[in-house]
């Protein structure tokens, strides 16, 4: 019997892979995958518990053991979008060891929540998981998207993440992102000021100990800098109009590979 492996990060679209997976192969063959960062929003786990009760499959919970803050210190790197470090330590590697200790390429189809806004990310995936049969769910015909679990967690009696109902585009890392842009992270001052305070303070622990280095870039002036969360914090409350609202980024975990080399 092939395995089915879905990734489930927590978040609407990997709820809506597994359930599309359940659908079709029923819930025997299926494994639902939560690798943790240990900075997820306590609701999430709440979600967890209540979906997969649904869903009639339990979630197998892994974790490195560290925070992201925690990988960056002992990395000596802070993460951002073009090195997401955290995400290839946390997530990809710890599923990766697991998914190499317990499965078979030969009859193991690993699933991921992508949908058609966001199709040409199978391409990464594929190559982060090069060993491996990968699909989305999501892709299958007819497509579908986030929106689509609403209806299916209304009719099982399930209330979605706050953080959702709170405007966050996913449900990962308390919301917030090293891959972000400047307009999630005023998204999250606004919506959920004590994650970004204390995102505030673990970059600033980590800018003491590495230098002028930030998460975030300022491109004014046709140079690019870094942009503390303490400097945006401190324009968006000056010069609100200087901060790009349409630089948002996203969650890539599992997608996504560093695109640059990590200093040793």
């Amino acid at each position: 019997m092939t395995k089915h492996i879905v990734l489930y990060s927590g978040g609407k679209a990997s709820f809506l892979a597994a359930h599309r997976v359940i659908a079709r192969y029923g819930s025997d063959s299926v494994t639902l995958l939560f690798t943790d960062t240990l900075v997820e929003d306590a609701d999430l786990y709440r979600f967890l518990d209540e979906s997969s009760a649904a869903l009639g499959v339990p979630v197998t919970r892994l974790a490195d053991g560290r925070t992201i803050w925690e990988v960056f210190r002992d990395s000596k790197f802070l993460g951002n979008n073009r090195v997401p470090l955290c995400s290839r330590i946390l997530k990809q590697e710890v599923a990766q060891k697991w998914v190499e200790a317990n499965c078979d390429p030969a009859d193991t189809t690993l699933h991921f929540g992508i949908d058609w806004t966001e199709a040409h990310r199978m391409i990464s995936v594929r190559r982060v998981w090069k060993d491996w049969k990968c699909e989305s769910p999501l892709l299958w015909e007819p497509w579908a998207e986030k929106r689509d679990a609403d209806v299916i967690l209304a009719s099982m009696g399930v209330v979605q993440p706050r953080l959702y109902a709170l405007g966050a585009s996913h449900n990962n890392c308390g919301g917030l992102c090293v891959r972000a842009g400047q307009g999630a992270f005023a998204w999250g001052l606004k919506a959920i000021p004590e994650v970004y305070a204390e995102w505030e303070r673990n970059e600033e622990r980590l800018r003491d100990q590495l230098g002028d280095v930030a998460i975030l870039r300022d491109r004014r002036g046709g140079t690019v800098k870094p942009l503390s969360l303490v400097a945006l914090r401190e324009r968006i409350a000056s010069t609100p109009e200087q901060i790009d609202m349409f630089d948002i980024g996203g969650c890539g975990c599992f997608v996504e590979d560093d695109e640059a080399i990590i200093p040793e």
